[in-house]
């Protein structure tokens, strides 16, 4: 069992140490894009704003079987309204954001908050197909950017071809 254990270690180290050696070449060759190309601060900023979306997409599935649509409404207009980037960006890295994110992401963005906005409207009118309805398409939206946007978080999304070209 301890074998198994150390060849595994070694396969997940593996990579990172043969990266780790070549760094500056590695460096010299990929620049970062999109959310990678985000300082620090900001992407953390928008971790912890995926992190809330999230939590309050998981908020949902449990509501919508019991009906529970004041919470639906609730939630889904903190979903329009952003939870974090709105409330805590300056100035300055509104202006990043948008210098560092291709046009498609801020209108991937867009049409999610359009959705949270949507699913509020028919939480507050008690329609319980179009609130399937419209949390099924952000669903669809989240997988569309992240597949986009995030193989860097989300690998899986990766086409084989892409993955092939991604391995050094």
């Amino acid at each position: 069992m301890k074998l198994f254990f150390r060849i595994v270690l070694l396969a997940i180290l593996l990579p990172t140490m043969s990266y780790g050696e070549n760094k500056h070449i590695h460096e010299e060759h990929v620049k970062a894009t999109g959310v990678e190309a985000l300082s620090p601060d900001l992407r953390n900023l928008l971790a912890q704003e995926m992190q809330a979306l999230q939590s309050g997409m998981m908020s949902i599935i449990p509501a919508y079987i019991s009906g529970n649509w004041g919470e639906i409404e609730s939630t889904a207009k903190k979903m329009k309204n952003s939870y974090i980037l709105k409330q805590s960006l300056t100035k300055s890295q509104v202006k990043e954001l948008h210098t560092a994110l291709p046009h498609s992401f801020i209108e991937k963005d867009k049409r999610f908050h359009y959705l949270a906005g949507m699913l509020e409207h028919a939480a507050k009118n008690k329609k319980a197909e179009l609130i399937n309805f419209y949390f099924s398409e952000m669903n669809e939206s989240c997988v569309s950017c992240h597949a986009k946007f995030a193989t860097h978080k989300f690998p899986n999304f990766l086409s084989k071809e892409k993955k092939e070209e991604h391995t050094h």
